[in-house]
């Protein structure tokens, strides 16, 4: 008799543990039906006056034609490009950036302002942050963070109207990332200047990190996932003057889950910080390694828009999007931004 009521009782917790698998495995094939559903009505919201884009290099370190400047100020505008992020590092390990990198600094601040004065032009500069004895730059240095500031001169002194960090991997518990932002804020206001930083997306549940840590393997200097909590983000928010969040690469298998995604992100970050500071929704103009079929700058700019549509009201705060990058940006993704982006009274054949 008890090996039998010991049978019944493996028979029901074998046939729950069935239940409860079939259920798990429903939500999952759920997901993309839902998603599909959310993703067909077409988003109402459109673009701001505010965009930011990602430049290359070679504008600062090899030498260009005055063609070469009309063409580039003519594409800003006609895109509504107000930002320009134009990549004048990577820092060295001691913070410094060798002067050859960016011999051509001087002669692109003095096209920009002659072709395009109304934009504004930063100094993208960024490196691999040491974390846990790997990385190139140590920004725990107290030093280190003296000739970042030094270099920060250095462009501010050529002509550049901000300072853009992209500093990876940071952490929510990066307080000497927070000490740079405070130091370079203040050259920035003494300068009339502008400070603006590249984040990674927002976590999906700030207290999830602990288990991030704790859980996913490292790999070299990234060990889990430098997502910015909210307290982390509102704490940045309030020490720059623009976020640039860094919401590709999204890693989702359809194109609903990764509008979906962008639509999201928007969301949360524009309510969060919006009022605090300009937020530039990261969007991609080139093929992730993953799912490269998913992923691209019509469904990014689609789930953007969603995402506005489902705020309660607009930010205070100027927002928009930000072109990651314009060295993989065709004519046809710049038209097809215009067409999907721009307010249409505004659009400009090009």
């Amino acid at each position: 008799m008890t090996g039998t009521v010991r049978k019944s009782r493996a028979r029901r917790v074998l046939r729950r543990a069935g239940w409860a698998a079939a259920f798990v495995l429903g939500l999952i094939l759920l997901a993309p039906v839902a998603a599909w559903a959310w993703w067909q009505p077409e988003p109402k919201a459109r673009g701001t006056g505010a965009n930011a884009m990602w430049a290359r290099h070679q504008w600062v370190g090899e030498p260009h034609t005055d063609a070469e400047y009309r063409a580039l100020a003519a594409l800003l505008e006609t895109n509504r490009i107000t930002d320009v992020y134009f990549h004048t590092g990577p820092f060295e390990a001691d913070g410094t950036v060798p002067p050859d990198k960016y011999r051509h600094a001087g002669a692109l601040m003095k096209a920009m302002e002659k072709y395009a004065p109304d934009v504004r032009t930063q100094a993208y500069l960024g490196q691999i942050r040491v974390v846990e004895g790997e990385g190139v730059i140590e920004i725990d240095d107290p030093a280190v963070r003296a000739e970042i500031l030094r270099t920060d001169e250095i462009f501010l002194d050529l002509g550049f109207d901000g300072i853009h960090y992209d500093l990876e991997p940071i952490y929510p518990d990066d307080e000497a990332f927070l000490d740079l932002l405070d130091a370079t804020r203040t050259l920035t206001r003494e300068r009339d200047a502008l400070l603006s930083v590249a984040l990674e997306q927002p976590t999906l549940a700030g207290p999830l990190q602990p288990v991030y840590k704790a859980l996913l393997p490292r790999q070299g200097a990234f060990h889990y996932p430098a997502r910015p909590t909210e307290d982390f983000l509102l704490e940045v928010a309030g020490k720059v003057d623009q976020v640039a969040i860094m919401t590709y690469d999204v890693a989702l298998p359809t194109r609903s889950l990764a509008g979906w995604h962008f639509a999201r992100h928007t969301r949360a970050t524009l309510e969060l910080i919006g009022d605090r500071t300009t937020v530039f929704i990261g969007v991609p103009t080139y093929r992730p390694p993953t799912m490269p079929w998913a992923e691209d700058l019509e469904v990014a700019l689609r789930g953007v828009r969603r995402g506005i549509d489902q705020l309660d009201r607009p930010p205070e705060r100027p927002y928009g999007v930000g072109v990651y990058a314009a060295w993989t940006t065709s004519a046809d993704e710049w038209a097809l931004y215009r067409a999907n982006w721009l307010p249409p009274e505004t659009v400009k054949a090009g």
